[in-house]
Parts: structure tokens; C-alpha cells; sequence
């Protein structure tokens, strides 16, 4: 006996395969993308698939999928408990301005300031001195979560510019935005 298949399931069945791929990709290339700077390992990939993830799918699992892959990181040593901050905040910024303005750049830029600013505040003030008891300048937190997002995000409206000019962007963001009422 099979469950019926109605189109509300079949979206959220396509919503959670690509957040699958995203945390995926994510996760597979963080060992090739993960720069040390400090206490932290900054990761552009993060931050280019939170952007994907943000005007695909939506704020929420833009938020869910950064954790997943935080954690999954966390697990696998490849990331550092500031990449939850780091990575989570930024794609939450970034898909309630891509919900807001359908504009890709905006998300773009609501990721490099959710990360680089917020991000970063919550990262030095926060999470390195409860969780890693260490310190931070905040300035140099601001610099490399900046620098990281801001490099994910430019790569992340290349490659977004070049799906919605080959016609799939509003395929996807179709498919994103169903079953959201």
C-alpha cells in the first residue's frame, strides 16, 4: 500500500531533495574550501549554497539547511561551532530579503551583512567565549566572516544570474514557493 502522492507532498518531497544536495555539496567540499583564519574556518562554499538555498527554497530552509551543514561539518572536523553563527544567521537574512524583493543581488547582500555583521557579533560576543573559551577581536571576526561571505555571495549571483538567464531560476523558485500559504 502506497501513500498518495498529492502535489503539496510531491513539492515538499522536491524542497527537501534539494536541500539534501545543497547540505551535500556543502559538506563535500568543505575540506577544499575551509580557510583557517584565527579561531574560525571561514567557508565561501557556505555562503554561496546559503544564498542558493535562500532564493530556492525560502528563509526557513535556507536557515535549516546552514545548520545541517554547521553540524554535519562540526562532526566531520571540518568547521569550527562558529559556523553556526557564522553560516545560519546570514542565510536567514538572506532569504527573507529574497523573499521580500525577489532580487538576487538584495540576497546577496543580506547574506554578506546577516554573516559578516550579525554573524560575526554573535560569533565574538557569544558563541567563542562560551563555547570555545576563547576570545576574538570582533574586528577580525567582522573581517573574515565578511570576506567569506561576501566571496560566497558574488559566486552564489553568478551562478543564480546564470540559471534565471537559462530559464531555470523561475522553475526552481516555483517549485520553492509552492505550499508556503
Amino acid at each position: 500500500m502506497s501513500l498518495p502522492v498529492t502535489p503539496r507532498t510531491d513539492i515538499a518531497v522536491r524542497k527537501t531533495a534539494y536541500a539534501i544536495v545543497f547540505i551535500a555539496l556543502g559538506v563535500a567540499l568543505s575540506p577544499f574550501t575551509s580557510v583557517p583564519i584565527g579561531i574560525a574556518k571561514i567557508n565561501p562554499t557556505q555562503h554561496f549554497l546559503n544564498v542558493a538555498l535562500a532564493t530556492l527554497l525560502g528563509p526557513a530552509w535556507a536557515f535549516g539547511g546552514a545548520g545541517a551543514m554547521a553540524l554535519i561539518r562540526n562532526l566531520l572536523g571540518t568547521g569550527t561551532v562558529l559556523a553556526f553563527p557564522g553560516g545560519m544567521i546570514g542565510a536567514l537574512f538572506s532569504g527573507i530579503a529574497y523573499r521580500l524583493t525577489k532580487s538576487i543581488p538584495v540576497a546577496a547582500l543580506a547574506e554578506v551583512i546577516g554573516t559578516g555583521v550579525f554573524g560575526s557579533l554573535a560569533a565574538a560576543l557569544w558563541v567563542a567565549p562560551s563555547f570555545l573559551g576563547k576570545t576574538m577581536s570582533l574586528l577580525a571576526m567582522g573581517a573574515s566572516f565578511g570576506a567569506s561571505s561576501l566571496a560566497g555571495a558574488m559566486i552564489a549571483m553568478i551562478a543564480l544570474g546564470n540559471l534565471k538567464k537559462a530559464g531555470l531560476l523561475p522553475r526552481f523558485e516555483r517549485d520553492g514557493q509552492k505550499g508556503r500559504e
